[in-house]
C-alpha cells in the first residue's frame, strides 16, 4: 500500500485544521494518513472555545494499533494538548516502539491561529523540549519558535534548537510581518541550507501550518530528501492558500480555509 504517516492530532469540527487537515494534506502528498486522536476541540473556523484532551493511555493504544498493523513510514504530531501526551510520545521513541529511522515532523502546537489556547503554554514548552531530540524536523510558527528556544531572533533560536538535539528546523516568518514576502529558512544541524520566498497573500488562514507540516511528512514517507520535501510543500501550500475557501466572504478579517484539493 501507499506509505503511511501516523499523525498525532486533535479534532477540529470546522475541518480547517487538525486531523482533517492532516488527512487531506497527506493524501495530496501521495501517502496515506493514519490518526491517533489526541483531543476533541470546540472551535469554529474563526475561534477556539475549548478542548478536552484524550488520555495518554487512549492515544497510545490508538498509535500502537496502527504501528502493529500498517507500514508506518513517517510520524507527524500536531496538537498534543497535555504534558502526559507529549511524554507518552517521547516514550514511544525512547522505547523504540517507533523506529529511530522513522522521519518525525513535529509541529509544536501551542496556540491556534485565532489565538485560542490549546494547552498551558509554559508546561507544554517544558515537555516539548524532551521530545525535540527525536524530531527530524520541527515546524514552529514564530511565537512557538521563540517560546521553545527562549530567543527573540529566529535564526539564533533555530540554531539553539538544533544544538539541543533537533535535526532540522523550518523557520517561517509568516507571523512576523504585515507586508512583503514570506521567507522560510531550513536549518539542518545548525546550518542554514535552504531559503525560500513565498508570496504573502491577503487574509489569515485557518490550518495552514498543520497542512504544511503534514505535506512535508507525507513527502518524507514517500522517500523525498528533506530539502525536496520542503520545496514541494512550499509550492503546494501556496496553491492551497490561493484557492482558499471564505466561510465569511464579506468579512475581510475572517480566516480562510485552505483548499487542500486544488490541482496545480
Amino acid at each position: 500500500m501507499r506509505p503511511v504517516v501516523l499523525c498525532f492530532s486533535g479534532l477540529d469540527p470546522s475541518g480547517g485544521a487538525g486531523l482533517q487537515a492532516d488527512i487531506e494534506a497527506i493524501g495530496q502528498s501521495g501517502a496515506h494518513a493514519a490518526i491517533a486522536c489526541t483531543a476533541v476541540t470546540i472551535q469554529s473556523s474563526q475561534q477556539v472555545f475549548g478542548f478536552e484532551a484524550c488520555a495518554a493511555s487512549l492515544v497510545k493504544a490508538q498509535a500502537t494499533a496502527v504501528l502493529d498493523d500498517l507500514p508506518v513510514s513517517a510520524i507527524k504530531s500536531g496538537m498534543l494538548g497535555t504534558t502526559d501526551n507529549i511524554a507518552m510520545l517521547t516514550e514511544l521513541f525512547a522505547d523504540q516502539v517507533i523506529d529511530d529511522d522513522t522521519p518525525f515532523v513535529l509541529d509544536p502546537v501551542l496556540v491556534a491561529n485565532s489565538g485560542g489556547s490549546l494547552g498551558d503554554e509554559k508546561t507544554l514548552v517544558s515537555a516539548f523540549r524532551q521530545l525535540l531530540p527525536y524530531a527530524t524536523l520541527i515546524t514552529p510558527n514564530t511565537h512557538e519558535l521563540r517560546a521553545l528556544s527562549g530567543e527573540q531572533d529566529l535564526h539564533v533560536g533555530a540554531k539553539k534548537l538544533c544544538a539541543q538535539g533537533t535535526h532540522a528546523v523550518l523557520v517561517k516568518t509568516s507571523h512576523d510581518f504585515d507586508s512583503g514576502d514570506i521567507e522560510q529558512y531550513l536549518y539542518i544541524q545548525g546550518e542554514m541550507v535552504h531559503k525560500s520566498t513565498l508570496p504573502r497573500l491577503d487574509g489569515e488562514f485557518h490550518g495552514s501550518g498543520c497542512s504544511l507540516a503534514s505535506f512535508i511528512a507525507g513527502r518524507l514517507a514517500m522517500g523525498d530528501a528533506l530539502i525536496d520535501a520542503v520545496q514541494a510543500a512550499d509550492s503546494w501550500i501556496t496553491q492551497t492558500l490561493r484557492a482558499a475557501d471564505a466561510p465569511h466572504p464579506y468579512d475581510t478579517q475572517a480566516q480562510l480555509i485552505p483548499n487542500r484539493f486544488v490541482r496545480f
